[in-house]
């Protein structure tokens, strides 16, 4: 269900719950917003939304780079998060960062997508 601002627009019931493609349509431009924001930090080179099957959903980078990262930082990151969880069940790979000569690749986790964030450290 969306947020009470969801209500306030023209045609939606403020009683009843908001409609679905309404919300759908928010958090979609949320996201949007949210990528454009990344995208506009100094150093940012690309960015990455992957679900967790590793298929890239949403990208800033040409489909050949978007697949091969997206292939990649999955399988590497399903490892990291089973080797957290086999130190410690309790625990749960929350964000990665790997620094190497020409980039950074920054990674956050959520249940359903990765966020792979890739940048140049010198800029």
């Amino acid at each position: 269900m969306c947020d009470s601002s969801a209500r306030s627009v023209e045609g939606v019931d403020p009683a009843g719950p908001a409609p679905p493609d309404f919300c759908l349509i928010l958090w979609q431009a949320e996201v949007e917003e949210t990528l454009k924001r990344l995208q506009s930090q100094k150093g940012v080179q690309g960015i990455i939304v992957v679900n967790t099957e590793g298929i890239p959903i949403k990208s800033t980078m040409d489909n050949p780079t978007t697949t091969q990262y997206a292939n990649l930082m999955h399988n590497f990151i399903l490892k990291a998060r089973s080797t957290v969880r086999e130190i410690d069940p309790q625990n749960d790979l929350t964000f990665l960062r790997i620094r190497s000569k020409k980039n950074e690749i920054m990674v956050a986790p959520d249940k359903d997508y990765f966020l792979i964030v890739i940048q140049n450290p010198t800029e």
